[in-house]
């Protein structure tokens, strides 16, 4: 019989909180203890989330953590920092979602967020994304999941710094177009159907906070546009990239399978056949997998790099789950097969 270890959800009212109780829930070496909600305490958990209404599980208050194997922090950002004491006492393993532990500098904070409480916590923690840290994730004990739209990017540049196709010098520009659940749960003037239906709306044209962990885990500096678009699941990242020196399409397709060859989550989508030429986030909604792509426009010594991931689960719970199976010695696949469907209505 497989391993099973107790499982714990801190923030589970959230979008992303009920998308990491859907993925313990079917997760084979996991079972659910708790999930807290001060909104929500006492009401049971398919009161929020009615895609699982067969759980028996109610919120409890975060001020009542149980002791579990791994706790999922699934808070806004700010939350964690004071709460971690608390949150590496109730739990062997603590896996943050929040921003709170996903750069590695004190500096960063200030320059990027409002600062940080607990600095000495940025050193211990470890960044999710195994694509990009794998082999630092084995027995970590403080995992930060990365934020969706540097998710995006990362994912798309990444086998060009691999390739020594980039070295980081080069101007590199991203635009990201994200769906509505990257706000989050609560309610906005922006956010209501009749504002942000039918959108394409550019909510941070400069200064997003994820270039951070762009620049820190790469090593270059982008220049970095968001749009909010009329779709609810789903980032795609356009980077344009001008390299100094001529680069082929083989050069290309070796970068990309060098990198994600071997990944279980990645795919590689660069104009082929079909309607679907290139990644988009309709292609992957509800699952863990990242596509990317690439065009080549020789005539403006362009590279054109395409990503497409789900905010929620690559960008977020699924990434979280992912990095937690490999921290723990488990499948690392386990609790993240569902592969989608096509067709499928708006993300």
């Amino acid at each position: 019989m497989s391993e099973v270890l107790t499982a714990g959800v801190v923030g589970g009212s959230g979008f992303t909180g009920g998308e990491l109780l859907r993925l313990l829930d079917g997760h084979p070496n996991f079972e659910i203890a708790q999930a807290t909600s001060r909104s929500y305490e006492r009401k049971t958990v398919g009161h929020v989330h009615p895609n699982l209404r067969h759980l028996d599980l109610r919120f409890t208050s975060p001020e009542d953590l149980e002791s579990v194997d791994v706790l999922f922090t699934a808070t806004p950002h700010g939350v964690s920092m004071e709460h971690i004491d608390a949150f590496q006492d109730a739990a062997d393993t603590v896996v943050d979602l929040s921003a709170d532990f996903r750069l590695s500098e004190e500096a960063q904070y200030d320059e990027w967020y409002d600062g940080h409480i607990c600095p000495e916590y940025l050193e211990k923690s470890e960044y999710a994304l195994p694509e990009l840290n794998r082999e630092n994730l084995p027995g970590a004990d403080l995992i930060a999941a990365g934020g969706c739209n540097a998710t995006a990017t990362i994912l798309g540049l990444k086998p060009l710094f691999d390739a020594d196709i980039l070295s980081g010098d080069e101007q590199v520009v991203v635009d990201v177009k994200v769906g509505s659940s990257e706000g989050g749960a609560g309610a906005s003037k922006a956010s209501s159907h009749a504002e942000r239906s039918g959108i394409v709306r550019p909510y941070a044209p400069t200064g997003h906070r994820h270039e951070a962990e762009i620049e820190e885990y790469l090593g270059v500096s982008v220049s970095f546009t968001v749009h909010a678009v009329d779709m609810v699941r789903g980032a795609a990242a356009t980077c344009h990239v001008f390299p100094d020196g001529p680069v082929s399409k083989g050069d290309m397709w070796k970068a990309y399978r060098g990198s994600y060859g071997d990944e279980p989550f990645m795919r590689t989508v660069a104009g082929g056949g079909g309607v679907y030429r290139y990644p988009e986030p309709k292609s992957v909604a509800g699952t863990n997998f990242g596509e990317v792509g690439f065009e080549i426009d020789p005539a403006n010594r362009r590279l054109v790099v395409f990503s497409a991931i789900d905010n929620m689960m690559k960008g977020s719970a699924g990434q979280a789950v992912h990095a937690a199976n490999i921290a723990l010695d488990l499948e690392e696949t386990a609790g993240l097969d569902f592969t989608g469907f096509h067709p499928i209505g708006s993300p």
